[in-house]
């Protein structure tokens, strides 16, 4: 390990690599821009025709996830709180299966463009103009999300914490990586999305082998570095305190992160829109499945960098020393300090972290242009030709691409601030949720019940969520675990306490904190989406059995039905299409169903068979 004062700087090779990575990329956005008869229809662009296959939107799921938060932020957490983060793997499993089997089978068989077109055909058009709203100033949750203020971050943060650590040049990186972007997101439309995030997945797997293998190397092996986890109390998997305040335990984890992440996986836009641009239904179930895989590897790695972190710098953290100023700058430090002998590949991780910020960034631009389109022009200029919608659509990503390297210059000068707003942002994806679920699984919720609901769930979230950024949670609260300088040379002088909870902007003094601050307000963060989701279910279902919500007759197909439920995986053979006429009560054309594979179309409505029912429970 380099024992230098100053950290290996960046070499050419290094500055080489990161910049093939942006330049396949935007190759990846010329290819499709002419390919396959180019984008025609606003379709083409913003849906990729509904013709993807599971595989790539899988991959490309996985890696809008996955931003430079995760390359950067997720071992960092590791380090610092343990492994407990890994009970996500859990979460992500009924995350998945609840977007499969309640969401996408409601929003697949109405072929919508627009997951905020749904809120008008269920409720009306003015829940949807709340939706579409609420969406372009919203962050789906603190972690992955779609929103110009959010994207701002996403391009500026992993920037600036590299930029601090190896000297990679700031704005040159922000604005490379805003402007590549921009470029195959404005030419390609959604398949150069999903292809770009293809490619980039492998960049980011491929950055994180690269560091987790050298760390092994230089630990001689891996014994020795899940050994100092255990003895260094990181390996603290079951945590079962059912204490709702609590960051993160074992319940906060499963029931609180399922719920944010429902929010993301089974209603935000930038992921409904890839799964529902598959080719069949099937597809776009098979797409949620694989991508889980992607995740718990995802994970997996994110894991083993956080522990061969601890592992390498348990007598000395780089933190408390004041060699790096902030958790995230962990990860770049600890690449450059074991892998500066290889040329190039500290640059591989560079790339990686930015794969992570593309790939976010261009899901965002490309969702954000699609809600645009969709639901404030299209209902208010009919007249519009398909091509002419097709260059609005291109115009969007465009003026969307632009705002979000000018949101990354506003972060720089309110990096603090902005954070504060996105955490609460962060608080509309519960309502949120909540809204779509009074729509799918309530037959009786009416227009009044849910935007009820969606108002009273918005209040009740931003209430604790403002709560929390003024008097945030105590140390024992986020449980952070120890941390030694023994082994460093003691050149610095001020070493200070490990129980430093990290700073937020508004810090009050102890004397004057409420009765609320330390109940209501220390509520894990991660039940605030849970909260929203179930005030806003609650107060609509009331609200709507007292408006007459029973006396509505709402159209099946905008509902979850037991036929959507039962339909599962059963590709295998064709039932007799005598049953088939009794169900198909379909009311529209079949094509925009998605269901024009007459291997399974029929399977689409089947219910009568035994041996499908027990297919369609054992997913």
């Amino acid at each position: 390990v380099s024992s230098s004062g100053r950290m290996a700087q960046f070499t050419v090779w290094d500055y080489v690599v990161f910049a093939a990575m942006l330049l396949i990329s935007a190759i990846i956005g010329i290819y499709y821009a002419f390919a396959g008869g180019a984008q025609k229809t606003s379709k083409d662009f913003l849906m990729a025709g509904r013709s993807m296959s599971a595989l790539p939107v899988a991959l490309s799921l996985t890696a809008s996830f996955m931003s430079a938060v995760t390359v950067l932020g997720t071992p960092a957490e590791i380090y610092r709180y343990g492994a407990i983060f890994c009970i996500f793997a859990i979460t992500y499993a009924l995350v998945v299966l609840c977007s499969a089997e309640i969401f996408l089978p409601v929003f697949y068989k109405l072929g919508i463009t627009s997951t905020y077109e749904y809120l008008e055909l269920r409720f009306n058009k003015y829940l949807r103009l709340c939706g579409t709203v609420l969406f372009v100033i919203q962050t789906a949750s603190k972690l992955q999300s779609c929103s110009t203020l959010y994207t701002g971050i996403v391009i500026y943060a992993p920037a600036l914490a590299l930029n601090q650590v190896t000297g990679f040049d700031l704005w040159g990186a922000v604005v490379a990586t805003g402007v590549v972007c921009t470029f195959y997101c404005t030419l390609g439309g959604l398949k150069a999305v999903v292809w770009t995030d293809v490619f980039q997945v492998g960049i980011m797997v491929a950055g994180f082998s690269s560091v987790i293998i050298r760390a092994v190397v230089v630990q001689d092996g891996i014994g020795r570095i899940v050994n100092d986890s255990y003895y260094g109390g990181r390996l603290n998997f079951w945590d079962f305190d059912p204490n709702p305040l609590q960051r993160h335990t074992f319940w906060t984890i499963v029931i609180g992160g399922t719920f944010t992440w429902t929010g993301i996986y089974g209603v935000n836009q930038s992921q409904v829109q890839r799964y529902i641009a598959c080719k069949s239904r099937f597809h776009a179930k098979l797409s949620l499945y694989i991508n889980l895989v992607g995740l718990w590897a995802i994970l997996v790695c994110a894991t083993l960098c956080g522990l061969a972190l601890y592992s390498i710098y348990k007598d000395c953290d780089p933190w408390m020393d004041n060699q790096v100023s902030a958790l995230d700058q962990l990860m770049p430090y600890l690449v450059l300090d074991i892998l500066h002998d290889f040329p190039g590949v500290p640059g591989l991780f560079v790339a990686s972290a930015y794969s992570g910020t593309l790939s976010t960034v261009s899901s965002s631009i490309n969702a954000l242009a699609a809600v645009t389109v969709e639901d404030l022009i299209k209902p208010y200029f009919k007249s519009l030709s398909e091509r002419k919608l097709s260059w609005i659509s291109m115009g969007m990503s465009l003026f969307y691409g632009g705002v979000c390297i000018a949101m990354a210059a506003v972060a720089s000068l309110l990096g603090a601030l902005l954070q504060v707003a996105l955490s609460i942002f962060g608080m509309v994806g519960g309502p949120l949720l909540g809204l779509f679920a009074l729509g799918i699984l309530c037959s009786f919720a009416n227009g009044i019940g849910a935007f009820v609901g969606l108002v009273s769930g918005f209040v009740i979230s931003l209430w604790v969520g403002i709560g929390a950024q003024i008097y945030p949670p105590l140390p024992e609260r986020t449980k952070p675990l120890y941390l030694s300088t023994a082994g460093c040379n003691i050149s610095t002088g001020n070493i200070t306490s490990t129980e430093i909870p990290l700073t937020t902007v508004f810090s009050t003094p102890g004397a004057e904190r409420p009765a609320l601050a330390d109940n209501w307000y220390s509520l894990s963060y991660l039940y605030f989406s849970t909260l929203g989701t179930l005030v806003t279910v609650v107060v609509g279902i009331i609200i709507s059995l007292l408006t007459g919500g029973l006396k509505q007759n709402t159209d099946p197909k905008f509902l979850l039905t037991k036929e959507d439920f039962l339909s599962n995986f059963s590709r295998s053979e064709t039932e007799k299409p005598e049953k088939v006429e009794v169900l198909n009560w379909k009311p529209f054309t079949v094509a925009e169903e998605g269901t024009d594979n007459p291997a399974f179309s029929h399977i689409e409505m089947d219910v009568a068979s035994d041996k499908n029912k027990v297919n369609g429970l054992h997913i």
